[in-house]
C-alpha cells in the first residue's frame, strides 16, 4: 500500500483489508473498543467502526472476539443486520486497567513505518515552485520583484531561510504564504502508534482539513483509509511563546496520550519561527536543536517509554526577525541557513498602492487628497519611515470610528489625523 505510493511519488492511504495490513494487533483495536464503550455505554457496530476509523468487517471481527470473551454483549439489534453492543462488568474492569495507562479511544493509530513513508512520498524535496506559483501565492501582498526573486530559490531549496527587517513590513505574512507556493494537499494520520504509545499528529489548530468523498475514487482499488485526514499543506507558526518542550514528543501524565512536536505537525509545509530572538528559551538552545535536522533531513525524538526514534524533517523552516541575524547567531549557524532575505520598507508608490488596495477590501472610501495629506503631513514632514502594515492599521481605525458613529467609512484629512494621532501617540 504505502510502499507503492512511495515508488510512484504519490500517496493516497487505502483502506486496510486486514489488521495485519493496518499495522495493528487484535489487542490494540479491542482496547480502543472497550475504552470507547466504557465511556459511551453502548453503541452499534457501525458507530464503533466510525469511532475507531476502521472498516466495519475488521471491527466486527474484534467485537466477535470481545463477545466470546464476555467483555461485551448484545443490548439489542440495529439496522442493516447490525447490533447494539454494551460493555460487561468484566469488560469495564479491563477498560479501566487499559485507561490507567492511556485514556485514548479515538481513531486507530497508523504505524510509524507507514507515517514515515507517507511523509517521504508527500515531502517538499521534489516540489519546485515556478515564478507563476510564487506570483499566485503572494498575489494578495504588495511585494517588489527582487524580494520574490529571492524567495523563489530559497523555497525551492527546501532549506531554512532568515526573513529579517523592520517590524511591520510583512515578514510573518510572507512566511505564512510560502506554503501556498508549494501547492497541493497532503494526508496526515490522526495518530500514530509506536510500541503501544499513541502520538497525535493531526491538530485542528494548525491543520486545515479538506473535504473529501470517502467512497471509492476513480482508479483506486479500495476506499480511502479514514485513519488519515486530507489537509492543506500546513503552516505552523510560533512566536515568543515557543519553548523547548514544544519541540519534543510530550506525554500528558494524566491521560497517557502523547502529542507530536511542532516540526512533525509542519512536515510537508512550513515551520515559521516568528519574532526569532525573543523566545522564552535561549537562542543558542533553539538553534542547536535545529542543526542536525536542517543538515540531515531527519530528527530524533525520545518517547516516554525511553525508546528513541528517527522521524523525517521535511519542511521549509523560516526564521522571521526584526533583529540583525549576525547579532543573534554565530557564523557557523548562519552557514546552515543559506538564504537571508531582507524585507525592507515599502516605496512611496507601494505605500500609496496599499491604501488603494486595502481601502477597497475594507470598504473605506478615499477622499481626494487624503493619501497625499497622510504622506506629506505625517510621513515626510516628520521623517517617519513607511511600513507595509500602516495603511491597513490606519484604515481599520477609520473603519472602527465610522461604525461607532454610524456613517460611511471615509479616509479624509480629519479622519486620517485622528487615526494617526491615536496610532502613533506612543510610537
Amino acid at each position: 500500500m504505502v510502499a507503492e505510493a512511495v515508488r510512484t511519488r504519490t500517496f493516497v492511504p487505502q483502506e486496510p483489508v486486514s489488521l495485519q495490513r493496518s499495522g495493528l494487533s487484535d489487542s490494540e483495536v479491542e482496547g480502543l473498543i472497550l475504552k470507547f464503550l466504557a465511556a459511551r455505554g453502548d453503541a452499534s457496530g457501525f458507530a464503533i467502526s466510525e469511532q475507531i476509523k476502521l472498516p466495519y468487517p475488521l471491527t466486527l471481527d474484534c467485537l466477535t472476539r470481545l463477545k466470546d470473551a464476555r467483555l461485551v454483549g448484545y443490548r439489542g439489534s440495529a439496522s442493516m443486520n447490525d447490533f447494539v453492543y454494551q460493555i460487561t462488568d468484566h469488560g469495564r474492569d479491563t477498560a479501566r486497567r487499559l485507561a490507567h495507562r492511556c485514556t485514548y479511544f479515538g481513531a486507530a493509530p497508523v504505524s510509524l513505518e507507514d507515517y514515515v513513508d507517507a511523509v517521504v512520498a508527500q515531502g517538499i524535496t521534489d516540489r519546485t515552485p515556478t515564478p507563476g506559483d510564487l506570483a499566485k501565492a503572494f498575489d494578495d501582498l504588495v511585494l517588489d520583484a527582487e524580494t520574490i526573486d529571492r524567495l523563489g530559490p530559497a523555497i525551492a531549496s527546501g532549506q531554512g531561510m532568515f526573513l529579517f527587517g523592520p517590524s511591520g513590513n510583512g515578514k510573518t505574512s510572507i512566511a505564512q504564504r510560502i506554503t501556498r507556493s508549494l501547492g497541493g494537499h497532503i494526508w496526515v494520520p490522526r495518530a500514530i502508534g509506536i510500541d503501544g504509545e499513541i502520538v497525535r499528529i493531526f491538530d485542528p489548530h494548525f491543520h486545515v482539513e479538506v473535504p473529501f468523498d470517502w467512497e471509492f475514487q476513480p482508479g483506486m482499488p479500495s476506499p480511502v483509509d479514514q485513519r488519515w485526514v486530507l489537509i492543506e499543506r500546513p503552516t505552523v507558526a510560533v512566536g515568543g511563546e515557543l519553548t523547548m518542550d514544544q519541540l519534543e514528543v510530550s506525554t500528558n501524565p494524566h491521560t497517557g496520550i502523547s502529542e507530536a512536536p511542532l516540526q512533525l505537525k509542519a512536515n510537508g509545509g512550513t515551520l515559521v519561527i516568528d519574532d526569532f530572538g525573543r523566545q522564552r528559551m535561549r537562542t543558542d538552545d533553539l538553534l542547536n536543536r535545529w542543526i542536525v535536522p536542517l543538515e540531515a533531513g531527519y530528527d530524533f525524538y525520545s518517547l516516554s517509554s525511553g525508546r528513541r526514534i528517527q522521524m523525517p524533517f521535511q519542511q521549509v523552516i523560516a526564521f522571521s526577525t526584526n533583529l540583525e541575524p549576525r547579532d543573534l547567531v554565530d557564523e557557523a549557524f548562519l552557514r546552515r541557513i543559506p538564504y537571508k532575505i531582507p524585507v525592507g520598507d515599502p516605496s512611496e508608490g507601494q505605500f500609496r498602492e496599499l491604501f488603494e488596495t486595502v481601502g477597497a477590501e475594507l470598504g473605506v472610501r478615499l477622499a481626494p487628497g487624503a493619501v497625499d495629506h497622510v504622506v506629506s503631513w505625517h510621513y515626510r514632514r516628520e521623517n517617519k519611515p513607511f511600513r507595509f502594515c500602516h495603511p491597513r492599521d490606519l484604515l481599520l481605525q477609520v473603519l472602527s470610528e465610522a461604525r461607532f458613529r454610524g456613517v460611511q467609512a471615509e479616509l479624509s484629512e480629519a479622519t486620517a489625523d485622528r487615526a494617526v494621532d491615536s496610532y502613533f501617540s506612543v510610537i
